[in-house]
């Protein structure tokens, strides 16, 4: 075999294909045999013209080996007499000047001139006309002609003029088929030459150039001839590529296609090349029944084996019956039945609208998670970008989409739209200096604030909608749609979350991609009876705002159940959640069996919803305990008190914090909780946890709850549950806190290191420039105190010991003056933090804030160095 560092010497411009591969190895069996030694086959490949192609360049005349070697494998008499292979390096004809003493010719040396004035840009997507084919031979003769018998300068000329005619002829050739494997790009990795070309010249397939090639390959077919390729797949249903699909369905015949989805090419990984293969007749055959065989699952070897013997073929649709569903995607999978829904039904876009939003041009300037970000700075309810524009906020809710999530939630971000976009569009316009306006990237403006239903437009497995209120921008990819008549609203979500749905919309875009332009060509069939869909949406609104990352969160699912201990309200909160999952199911399923009757598709689908697709969050022992313990934080930061319902303090810089609005349950003065290994504060985060149970669940339950709660999140065999807890808060809490806050925590974790000396929790809308002074002298300083009375107090009880506790009492010493060493460092640190009084603008967000203060805070890099999880 071929190694790699022969490759490198024999192939830099073609790379390392396989066929090259093989044909080396044909090559050097010959060159063994005649008597070479191995060491020199690469030279020998480079220097000598091989079997008579009259090619100077490296790549082409590669390319041309590679087909000979190719042949011999299966003819190994091919090369005493080599075919002529029309091989070749195209030329480029820049500012060439046609001759002129040719008249009658002159005007086709322009045409000629001009046509390969970029031809190493366009390549063999160059199309000859077929005026100029015409005149080729002539032109060739004249040129051949004037080389040998006129001047100097007309030599020369013709010598130039000689390689475009040639290179003209071969691409003007016909052939009875066409086999091609074409690179794709898409237009955002074109240069503007290829664009302006790709848009001129193959106007219905410029996005890319996989299939312009296709379009291309009819060029050289025969009329009889056929046009083989493998590509991707998106031509298929992509709406971008709707015109050539309809040109191509109603001009020419699909004869076989091998869909062969992800994972065709072992060298290839992962889901984004996604193939094809094909054979298309150049003629068109009316009521032409294609084969085609479905192979997107498994491996190239399952794939190929699946074709080989034949499975998973279709071959019963008429090739005219891909026009019956809007947009001709080739859905050859699909049913007689779905295909008459689509030719019968009114589309979806006769009872409402979908549109596009806002992309903003740079998300990490521009969005925020709500929670990061000063409340009162945020703008919610307002009906319009009128009424917001006058307000003077900010910050407004905005739809971008999330994860897969049914009837109400993902509304976790928010867009800065202060007067009206003005930063937005100002840097759209600075961004794409070719735009006049910056609508063509903040689009559909008239329908921001709107009330509506949205949803992502990319998925990894089925479309989910959700009702929203007015007072809502929504993008790009969580975009909205508008029912025309408020009293259908209902209905239509229950259509869009049905599993109708999502058979229908796998017709026309299995790609999963879900824009504006597939949802509004859904067939709208309305049922004979409405589902209960308003009571899904209650369910699901309650769902969202049950947990602390909704705007709308009022209290902890636990407390509210005013039970007399935390088992019996987690057991009173699992058994609410039970019914609300079951009810919920039972409306989806109710919602389908609406629907599929009203489509008849009884025979194709059931009304069952698995549980993993009801998007209720379910009741969980350790999750429900963390949040509550999460609650409690949150209780003893000020962010929330037992008192008030709702967001109570998430403000900035501890301005206007009020602790009389936390009466039950104090709030801590300063924002500022310790988390230690032992009970060295009175308001640390172990012991305030013991409080808030006991203001909760009252004193004579304390020792009950805190061993139920230490249970639920992981005691260890040899635990208190105190010590449980205090492990929890010290190891596990700040981890659980990143992933609810995606990244963007509210409560900062200061850490003076791995041996755990001192760790906080630092509220963010509470801190201001004294924070980390109050930090140190507060926590820090009198802590290095208390360590330094442990180990003089342990260094006594060392001297006093017997010898059996000598090494235990060691052990300990050694550990405190650990912590003591690195508390000391953490001071220094701290001390000049403190000193520099770092002030926080909340608008920048959490990734920038929390990269102020170097290493004093824990998990710096998830926090600054990546994008929040959506």
């Amino acid at each position: 075999m071929l190694n790699p560092e022969t490759l490198k010497i024999l192939d830099p411009a073609c790379g390392s294909g396989h066929i090259l591969v093989e044909a080396y190895d044909i090559l050097k069996d010959i060159y063994l045999e005649r008597g070479y030694r191995l060491r020199d086959i690469p030279r020998l490949i480079l220097e000598k013209n091989l079997y008579g192609l009259d090619i100077d360049d490296r790549a082409a005349q590669l390319a041309g080996f590679a087909l000979l070697m190719k042949a011999r494998a299966d003819d190994r008499r091919i090369l005493e007499n080599p075919p002529k292979l029309n091989i070749l390096a195209l030329v480029e004809s820049g500012d060439w000047e046609p001759p002129t003493e040719n008249s009658t010719l002159e005007p086709f040396y322009t045409q000629l001139i001009e046509l390969f004035k970029h031809a190493k840009t366009f390549g063999s997507l160059i199309q000859i006309p077929a005026n100029l084919a015409a005149q080729l031979p002539a032109m060739e003769a004249h040129l051949r002609e004037t080389s040998q018998q006129g001047d100097l300068l007309s030599k020369l000329d013709a010598m130039n003029l000689l390689p475009l005619v040639e290179q003209a002829q071969i691409l003007a050739m016909q052939f009875d088929a066409v086999v091609a494997n074409p690179p794709y790009m898409g237009g955002k990795g074109m240069n503007p030459a290829l664009k302006e070309f790709a848009k001129k010249h193959f106007p219905d397939s410029k996005s890319d150039l996989f299939a312009m090639f296709i379009e291309r390959g009819f060029g050289w077919c025969k009329a009889s001839g056929f046009n083989a390729q493998v590509t991707m797949q998106s031509w298929m249903f992509l709406s971008s590529y709707e015109a050539m699909r309809e040109k191509l369905l109603s001009q020419k015949t699909l004869n076989t296609m091998a869909h062969l989805g992800a994972r065709a090419f072992s060298e290839i990984s992962g889901e984004v090349v996604q193939t094809t293969a094909f054979v298309f007749h150049g003629d068109y055959f009316s009521g032409y029944k294609p084969a085609f065989f479905r192979l997107v699952d498994g491996n190239e070897e399952q794939k190929q084996t699946a074709l080989l013997s034949g499975q998973n073929r279709f071959d019963k649709t008429v090739q005219d019956d891909f026009k019956k569903i809007s947009g001709s995607p080739v859905a050859y999978w699909v049913g007689d039945k779905v295909r008459d829904i689509f030719e019968n039904s009114p589309a979806l876009s006769e009872v409402a609208d979908a549109r596009q939003g806002l992309a903003t041009t740079d998300n990490d300037r521009f969005l925020r998670l709500w929670h990061e970000i000063d409340i009162n700075r945020i703008g919610f309810g307002f009906a319009n970008s009128s009424e917001a524009q006058k307000s003077g906020f900010k910050w407004f809710p905005y739809n971008k989409g999330g994860a897969f999530r049914k009837w109400y939630g993902n509304q976790d971000f928010v867009v800065n739209w202060e007067n009206d976009g003005e930063e937005i569009k100002d840097n759209i316009l600075r961004k794409y200096t070719y735009l006049k306006t910056p609508d063509f990237v903040a689009k559909n403006q008239t329908y921001y604030f709107r009330a509506g239903i949205t949803w992502s437009a990319l998925s990894s497995s089925s479309i989910s909608m959700r009702i929203y209120d007015e007072g809502m921008i929504f993008a790009d990819k969580g975009q909205g749609l508008f029912v025309l008549n408020d009293e259908n609203k209902h209905i239509v979500l229950g259509l869009m979350n049905s599993n109708v749905v999502n058979k229908l919309l796998k017709a026309i875009s299995p790609t999963l991609d879900f824009h504006s332009g597939y949802i509004l060509k859904l067939p709208f069939v309305e049922p004979k009876e409405n589902s209960d869909i308003k009571t899904a949406v209650s369910l699901a609104k309650t769902d969202w705002n049950n947990y602390e990352t909704s705007w709308d969160f009022t209290e902890n699912p636990l407390i509210r159940q005013k039970q007399p201990t935390l088992k019996a309200a987690f057991e009173q909160w699992q058994t609410q959640n039970r019914a609300a999952f079951d009810e919920m199911k039972r409306l989806e399923e109710e919602n389908n069996r609406l629907f599929i009757e009203a489509y008849g598709l009884q025979d194709e689908l059931t009304p069952d919803v698995p549980e993993e697709q009801i998007t209720l969050v379910r009741a969980d022992l350790e999750k429900d305990s963390a949040r509550l313990i999460s609650y409690a934080i949150g209780c003893m930061m000020g962010r929330y008190s037992l008192d008030e319902a709702g967001l109570i303090y998430a403000h900035a810089g501890n301005v206007d914090f009020d602790l009389a609005r936390y009466q039950s349950f104090g709030a801590d003065d300063d924002g500022i909780v310790p988390i230690t290994d032992e009970f060295w504060f009175e308001d640390d985060a172990t012991h305030r946890l013991d409080e808030f149970l006991q203001t909760v669940w009252g004193k004579q339950n304390s020792e009950t709850n805190k061993t139920w709660l230490a249970e639920s999140i992981g005691q260890k065999g040899s635990e208190t549950a105190d010590e449980t807890l205090r492990r929890y808060l010290a190891n596990n809490f700040y981890k659980d806190h990143l992933q609810t806050y995606k990244k963007r925590p509210i409560y900062w974790h200061f850490s003076s290191g791995k041996q755990g000396a001192f760790q906080a929790l630092v509220y963010l809308h509470r801190y201001n420039e004294s924070t980390l002074a109050r930090m140190r002298n507060n926590y820090v300083v009198p802590l290095m105190g208390k360590l330094q009375n442990r180990i003089e107090m342990l260094e006594k009880d060392l001297d006093a010991s017997s010898t059996t506790s000598k090494n235990k009492i060691g052990k300990e010493i050694e550990r405190f003056n650990k912590k003591k060493i690195e508390l000391a460092a953490f001071d220094e640190k701290l001390r000049h933090y403190a000193d520099m009084r770092i002030q926080l603008d909340l608008d920048d967000g959490v990734k920038v804030n929390y990269g102020k203060f170097g290493d004093l805070l824990a998990e710096v890099k998830a926090v600054t160095g990546g994008a929040s999880e959506d």
